[in-house]
This record gives C-alpha cells, sequence and structure tokens, in this order.
C-alpha cells in the first residue's frame, strides 16, 4: 500500500534541471516578496543529485549564451539568485569582469546551478521517480486535484502526493543513429565522460564520433587532444560543420517577443521562424571550435600524420561488434558508397527526441487537446489545453517547440518562460482562493492507497 502525503500541493514540478529550478526560484521570490501568500510547492528529480549535462562538462567547452540569461536576470534584473550574485558571493567578481568574456565555461555555469539549487533545496526531493499521475478514485475533474504516485528509496511500497498543477520538465530523450544500441563501446554523448573515464585510454586506438552539432565538434576536440596515439574519426552527414549564426539580429530570435512573434503567428510565419533561423541552434558550431578542429586537421596535414580525418557527407548504417572491436557501416559521398570501419569506441553525438509526457499522464490524455498533427495544443502560459471540465493545470517546460519556438526548451528564455509559468500558476490559486473552497470528498481507507 502506497503513503499518502496529508498536504495537497499548489504546485509539483516532475524534474529538476534548470527550467524547473528556474521555477522553484520565482516561487519563492514572489513568496518573499510578500505578494498573495506563500504557493506550496515540491519539485522531484530521479536521479540521487543534481546535475546538467555533467558528462559534457569537457576542458575549456565554454556556454553558447550570455551569462545574462541566467536563471533570473531576464525576469528579475535585482534577484539574489543571477549569475553575477552567485561570482560575487564565490569571490570571482572581479576575475571575471576582467575575463572580458560574455561566455563563462559549462564547468563554471554549473556550478552557478548547484549554488542557486542549494538555494531552494527544502523544495526538493532527489532520488523520487513520479510514474504515474491521475485523478484522486473517486473525485471529478472540477475537484481539481491530481494523485501522483513516487518511487523512492524511503518508501518501497511508494507514495502518493496530491496536487492541484503539475510542471512536468523530464528533459530531453538521448537518439541514437537507426539501428544503433548502446553498450561499452558505443556512446552516446549524454553519457561520454563517464564512458570515457571507465576506459583505459591506452586500449582506445581508434575512435569515431558521429555528428555534425557543437557536442559531436567538441568530443572530436577532446578525443585528439586526450589520445595523442589515437586515429580520430569525425563522421559527418554534411560537408563540413556549419558555423552557428550568433550574429545580433539573428540572436533575436531568442528574445522573449519572439515567442510572441511565434506563438501568434500564421502557419507560414512559423515556417519562416524554421526555415531561416535552424541555423542559430540546430547542427551547428561555434566558429572558434571549428577553427581549432581544420587548425589540428591541417597540422596533420604538415606532418604528415593525419591522425585526425572527417568523413563528410556520411551516415552510420549499421554497428556491430567483431571480436574486441566495433565495426561501423558507414554510407559515404554522393554515390552511397559503402564502406567499414573498425574502431575502438564510437560516441554518437546525436541529438535527441523531444520530451513527450505522453507515458507520464496515462489516463489524463483523455483530457488533453491535440491539433490536426496530434501534437498537445498549449495556451500561452505553456499550459496544455484540457477539456473545461478538468481544472488542474499540466503545464510543460519542454516539448512545446511547435507552439513556443526555438526557445521553448533553451536557456536562453528560461527565466522569463519560468516567470510565465509561475504568475499563471499563481493567478490560478488566487482565483480558487476568491472562488471559495471546494468540498473534497473523504477518501476510502485513509492514508494509504
Amino acid at each position: 500500500m502506497s503513503q499518502r502525503e496529508h498536504h495537497i500541493y499548489d504546485v509539483v514540478g516532475i524534474g529538476f534541471g534548470p527550467s524547473n529550478l528556474s521555477l522553484a526560484i520565482a516561487l519563492r521570490e514572489h513568496w518573499t516578496s510578500g505578494q498573495d501568500g506563500e504557493v506550496s510547492a515540491l519539485f522531484l528529480e530521479r536521479q540521487s543529485s543534481f546535475g546538467w549535462h555533467r558528462n559534457m562538462l569537457l576542458p575549456s567547452a565554454t556556454m553558447q549564451i550570455s551569462f545574462l540569461k541566467d536563471l533570473v536576470t531576464f525576469r528579475n534584473p535585482t534577484s539574489s539568485y543571477s549569475f553575477v550574485a552567485f561570482l560575487h558571493a564565490s569571490g570571482r567578481l572581479p576575475q571575471f569582469v576582467n575575463n572580458q568574456d560574455f561566455f563563462p565555461t559549462r564547468e563554471e555555469f554549473h556550478q552557478y546551478l548547484e549554488w542557486a539549487q542549494a538555494r531552494v533545496a527544502d523544495r526538493v526531493r532527489y532520488g523520487a521517480e513520479v510514474t504515474s499521475i491521475r485523478l484522486v478514485p473517486g473525485a471529478t475533474p472540477e475537484e481539481d486535484r491530481l494523485r501522483l504516485e513516487i518511487e523512492d528509496g524511503e518508501h518501497p511500497a511508494g507514495r502518493v502526493i496530491e496536487t492541484r498543477n503539475v510542471v512536468v520538465s523530464t528533459g530531453l530523450v538521448p537518439s541514437m543513429p537507426e539501428g544503433t544500441e548502446r553498450d561499452e563501446r558505443v556512446w552516446h554523448s549524454s553519457e561520454f565522460l563517464d564512458r570515457y573515464r571507465r576506459t583505459d585510454p591506452s586500449a582506445l586506438r581508434r575512435v569515431a564520433v558521429v555528428g555534425a552539432g557543437q557536442s559531436a565538434a567538441e568530443i572530436t576536440r577532446f578525443l585528439y587532444d586526450e589520445l595523442p596515439h589515437a586515429e580520430v574519426y569525425s563522421v559527418i552527414p554534411s560537408y563540413g560543420y556549419s558555423v552557428a549564426d550568433d550574429t545580433p539580429f539573428a540572436n533575436q530570435i531568442f528574445d522573449p517577443a519572439a515567442v510572441d512573434d511565434y506563438y501568434f503567428g500564421t502557419d507560414e510565419t512559423r515556417e519562416a521562424f524554421w526555415r531561416y533561423h535552424r541555423n542559430t541552434n540546430y547542427s551547428v558550431v561555434d566558429d572558434e571550435v571549428i577553427r581549432d578542429l581544420y587548425r589540428r586537421a591541417y597540422d596533420d596535414e604538415v606532418r604528415g600524420t593525419k591522425r585526425l580525418q572527417f568523413l563528410n557527407l556520411t551516415r552510420v548504417t549499421g554497428v556491430k561488434r567483431v571480436g574486441a572491436e566495433t565495426r561501423v557501416s558507414l554510407q559515404v559521398g554522393p554515390d552511397a558508397e559503402v564502406r567499414e570501419l573498425d574502431c575502438d569506441a564510437l560516441v554518437c553525438a546525436t541529438g535527441y527526441k523531444g520530451m513527450e509526457p505522453t507515458g507520464l499522464l496515462g489516463a489524463l490524455e483523455g483530457y488533453c487537446v491535440r491539433d490536426a498533427a496530434g501534437r498537445y495544443r498549449i495556451e500561452r502560459d505553456y499550459r496544455v489545453v484540457t477539456d473545461p471540465e478538468l481544472r488542474c493545470g499540466i503545464y510543460l517546460q519542454g516539448g512545446t517547440e511547435h507552439s513556443h519556438g526555438l526557445t521553448s526548451s533553451l536557456l536562453s528564455n528560461i527565466a522569463v518562460r519560468s516567470g510565465e509559468i509561475a504568475d499563471s500558476i499563481v493567478a490560478r490559486r488566487a482565483g480558487r482562493i476568491a472562488a471559495g473552497p471546494v468540498a473534497v470528498p473523504a477518501e476510502v481507507g485513509g492514508d494509504l492507497l
């Protein structure tokens, strides 16, 4: 029998990466500002501790966004949770300014995120995985309560929590080339550093990296520098890396106002956003990294070693184990010539699939409205459109690219996005309080499900 908590939360966040961390801060700052009382919130994270792309904290790898696009600044420039406040608390503000750089290392930004989450840790439970979300048994949708079933180490039989709103932010799902499965020698970039550190570097004589984006290029550079004895192959479906457009006019696509232009735009407007501005974020690489890799390849040519090789217009069509090696089948060039490459490790920096909460929502799917393409219809405040009788709010931080555009799951708009969700939850709470309490029937079984 699952143990049920007596408290009914105003909101429960599922997943605690940067997006829901930013939301937790927005709700905390709403309360400390003295507005309308505290919103009761709880955040559940299945990892045992906070972590954000830990396996891509490569040496000297930098953020691709300004430090000002932190968890809070675009929503509240005076917030004590800003990156600048973190630098001040860490005693590094003067040194950071002396760097004259808008882009901190990924490692330092991760330190900032850990610092921020420690300040709201009283609202977070780690090692807690939500297995289902549903209506309270016997309750009607109008009673505005959802029941979350949770598995954690403290309660082997499970735990039950009730809430009036949920914010789903479970993150992206690693994507592998079709027909390719991960094993001890075939890795996805999301697990790279962990896998690499558990492997004897001397055993890596030939390695291959698949992908044309920032992660692929950074891993290729890392392996080339870390393994001076090894051949490094970069398998690229395009004709070389494409540079990320981070020029000022193009970067306006990440401005908060661009979300309105996309959300309220016509189908033609939305299509134009993607056609003209995909190169700000998708399958593109920073100019500095591209030049670093080209310089290394050129130096190889000068020395006559050719240790770094780029296989352009090449796709992985199959992977199999042959003895101690991994044999990769490749289609190469415009004629799709088939060749094989034996390597000691294959790293697939092949991106992610979008967040898909369907399995988590279960029977609640019947209340969620979808568009003609089968995607969730989403309100401007990131709330899933539901049948009128369902009074609970289901918010998504991710999986809303079709409605809110490129920034719907990116750090670039994280502070404003979380602030809008917080404002929506606060407004719904105020409306419920003004309308008076809803009678809640007694449940059979008391505190147990």
